[in-house]
């Protein structure tokens, strides 16, 4: 009915929806919303159009892509013991220690526990990997990152 293929239309609707998810997302003004647009050549009637289209529209965007965000499981507690076999009947000078770890998460108002058991080395690498993740976490590439993504 348009005269128009069909890959025109789907290509239309697909940057339709990029640009106002991308925009829900960042939560951008009024003002860089206009900007973003007005380069794309369009009239300024359809411009108006579309402005209109993303103020009335991007909260319930927001809540729509919220939901669809994966529930990640999240932590509420952490038992832990040390165990060290000193000797077994082959061998009586023997040191092997593990440590044990239960980590509760809570996952959907559900509660579940993992069990892990890792050699102290190990525990003491994890350690040294968390504790660097964290202090990248601090640096600005990451902080713009973590701005953008919420």
């Amino acid at each position: 009915k348009l005269n128009i293929g069909v890959d025109t239309i789907q290509h239309g609707v697909e940057g339709l929806t990029y640009l106002l998810t991308e925009s829900s997302k960042l939560m951008i003004s009024e003002i860089d919303f206009q900007d973003s647009i007005h380069v794309l050549g369009f009239s300024d009637e359809l411009n108006k159009l579309l402005l209109h289209l993303y103020l009335d529209n991007r909260k319930e965007i927001r809540s729509i892509l919220s939901e669809l965000a994966p529930k990640l499981p999240s932590y509420h507690s952490l038992e832990w013991r040390l165990d060290v076999q000193l000797a077994s009947r082959s061998l009586r000078q023997q040191i092997k220690p593990a440590v044990t770890i239960k980590l509760h998460l809570n996952q959907n108002e559900d509660q579940t526990a993992q069990v892990l058991q890792t050699d102290p080395s190990t525990l003491l690498h994890l350690i040294q990997q968390l504790e660097q993740a964290l202090g990248e976490m601090k640096t600005n590439h990451c902080r713009r990152i973590v701005r953008n993504m919420k």
